[in-house]
């Protein structure tokens, strides 16, 4: 790669400071002053420390018991090995990039696999959820459906078509039913846009996963995203993290902190055992942003109301696995008012959506 220093860390790097890393190529490498790799830093790594409750102001070793290899020996190469090969590796390996290094073990080089090959489409499907009233945002839903609500010169929804098509996600479903004409004459099928749009139309509201219902289910896991969320959370990594985790249903989450304004008393029966003074209480909530597969598909109900937080309790309660991605990503659900103000000015700022 052009610029290696970009991806190169050390063990006084925080994990803060190496997501910034890993979010330019999926990976950092940490080295030693003569950049000797000790090791390799992917997206599942930080997540998974994320979720375990490690402080992203921590150094970057601390990630080490959350690698998804029993030993932290990342795969790599010799200098000059040919492309073919480098491919075949990266195949065989399950990996998107692979340092090169010389004989004493310094890093001369990170491949890539988008530069080696043209990154393929997705095999996975995506389904925008848009039948919603909007009820919190009126006056301003009253004669628009809350995804056609303008964030910068475009549509929301807009924006998470866009997101979808540079992940290789092609192929779209659009859950409707509130003024589902607005959404269909904008998007129409898609092309323009560079995906393929089908419609799924609810004659009565479904909850938040009952459209799914009515759609036959893949033989790929399909990404279900509400039509009112704003981020840049990473699609391909929220799949990687899913296929890791041999997962059946991926759950995006948001860490929420909870500052309660009072002291809080533990207690044991009438007993007081401890006082905690405006404790800080460190939550994950939905983010609306969901992979299934098609077993979790198939539990959802034709044509009945049904939400998503009842699919996950359906599926904890049977014994499938069900797990959370912590989105790191810039993310607003702007169900709200102030929450819709606040998405404006996010972009307006930024150019853009932010990073976190």
């Amino acid at each position: 790669m052009e610029n290696l220093d970009q991806v190169l860390i050390n063990s006084e790097t925080t994990i803060r400071e190496t997501m910034r890393v890993v979010s330019q190529v999926g990976i950092a490498l940490l080295v030693e002053e003569d950049r000797r790799l000790v090791g390799t830093v992917t997206d599942g790594d930080i997540r998974r420390a994320i979720l375990d409750g490690v402080a992203l102001d921590a150094s970057v070793t601390a990630l080490l018991k959350y690698h998804t290899w029993e030993r932290w020996d990342p795969v790599t190469a010799p200098q000059g090995t040919e492309w073919r090969d480098l491919l075949k590796l990266m195949r065989s390996e399950d990996v998107r990039q692979v340092p090169l290094l010389d004989d004493d073990g310094r890093v001369v080089d990170l491949e890539l696999v988008s530069d080696l090959v043209t990154q393929p489409e997705s095999p996975i499907s995506a389904v925008v959820m848009a039948g919603g009233y909007g009820t919190r945002l009126r006056p301003l839903t009253e004669d628009m459906p809350k995804p056609m609500l303008p964030v910068g010169d475009r549509p929301l929804m807009e924006h998470i078509v866009d997101q979808l098509r540079e992940a290789g996600i092609k192929r779209v479903n659009v859950a409707t039913h509130f003024l589902a004409e607005n959404i269909k004459e904008h998007f129409g099928d898609g092309k323009k846009f560079g995906v393929d749009i089908e419609y799924v139309s609810e004659d009565l509201p479904l909850g938040t996963a009952g459209a799914l219902g009515l759609m036959e289910p893949s033989d790929q896991p399909m990404l279900v995203i509400n039509g009112d969320i704003l981020t840049s959370v990473d699609f391909r990594a929220m799949l990687d993290f899913h296929n890791e985790n041999q997962s059946e249903m991926t759950v995006g989450v948001r860490k929420y902190d909870l500052q309660v304004p009072y002291g809080v008393i533990e207690t044991e029966g009438a007993r007081i055992t401890r006082v905690l003074e405006k404790p800080l209480y460190a939550l994950f909530v939905n983010a609306g942003i969901y992979l299934i597969n098609p077993s979790a598909h198939r539990m959802i109900p034709s044509g009945k109301h049904f939400d998503m937080t009842e699919l996950i309790e359906r599926m904890v309660a049977e014994g499938h696995t069900v797990v959370s991605f912590p989105i790191i990503e810039y993310w607003l659900d702007i169900g709200q008012h102030d929450d819709y103000l606040k998405g404006q000015r996010d972009f307006e700022e930024n150019g853009g959506l932010g990073d976190v």
